[in-house]
């Protein structure tokens, strides 16, 4: 089966630092990997080389096999449309309704009439569990879980292929956290598309991953099912799973 997303040997510097030194992954349809790792490690880097965001200095990234980092402005944009994203601060707009900002790629990208954009809007809305009565109102009314409802529904709403979650739970208490989860584990397991999340909320992680890989020092140093976790054997993925500063990890401070 060839995976849906995946980056062979994708290095990056930044600022003189390799940031990424050869990292692997793939995902296939219908499965969630979520990256964990320590500030710095390059995370946030990898997702946005796996988005389009920034380009390898080598290696490649294959959508559906064909490698969008070689390919015409205008093709590689295409590919880019099955492509959705959670950002970590929601990202709304604050000028814009929250059903504006949901139906955003649809009114502004495919040019969707607005009455017909509100209404796969608030369909949306609902998948979400957000009260459709919030579709006018500005995202700085909502909660930070409303907003990332609001944020997890205009990631799906052109139901794309691949989805991106970035710290989804970031800023948000335990409860409003564990739905999220578990909203996002939904939203997965009915759209069936290939995702991608980057974490360091370990109960987060555990929720909605099927495999679990540990980035440290530009480089995939572990990766397996989320079963697996807790008898990794691995010395780095038992110091930051249990979240002590003694080990082959050395804290930042």
């Amino acid at each position: 089966m060839t995976a849906k997303l995946q980056l062979v040997g994708v290095k990056k510097k930044l600022r003189g630092r390799q940031v990424l030194d050869g990292v692997d992954i793939d995902v296939n349809k219908g499965r969630s990997l979520v990256i964990i790792g320590g500030s710095g490690q390059g995370k946030s880097v990898t997702l946005k080389c796996a988005l389009g965001l920034m380009k390898p200095d080598a290696g490649q990234v294959l959508v559906d096999g064909a490698d969008v980092t070689r390919m015409p402005q205008e093709i590689r944009a295409r590919v880019m449309r099955k492509f959705g994203m959670l950002f970590q601060g929601g990202a709304l707009f604050d000028s814009l309704t929250v059903w504006e900002n949901i139906a955003f790629r649809l009114i502004y990208a495919d040019k969707m009439a607005r009455p017909e954009a509100r209404e796969r809007a608030i369909e949306t809305m609902r998948k979400v569990r957000l009260a459709p009565e919030f579709a006018d109102v500005r995202p700085i009314e909502l909660s930070g879980g409303m907003q990332k409802r609001a944020g997890l529904a205009r990631a799906i709403i052109a139901k794309p292929d691949i989805i991106f979650f970035d710290e989804p739970t970031t800023g948000l208490d335990p409860i409003t956290a564990d739905a999220i989860n578990d909203l996002i584990r939904e939203m997965v397991d009915d759209l069936g598309c290939a995702a991608v999340s980057i974490t360091h909320d370990m109960p987060s992680a555990r929720k909605i991953a099927d495999e679990i890989a540990m980035l440290q020092d530009g480089k995939i140093v572990w990766r397996g099912p989320t079963a697996s976790l807790e008898t990794s054997g691995n010395a780095m993925v038992d110091q930051f799973v249990a979240g002590r500063a003694d080990g082959p990890i050395q804290a930042v401070v």
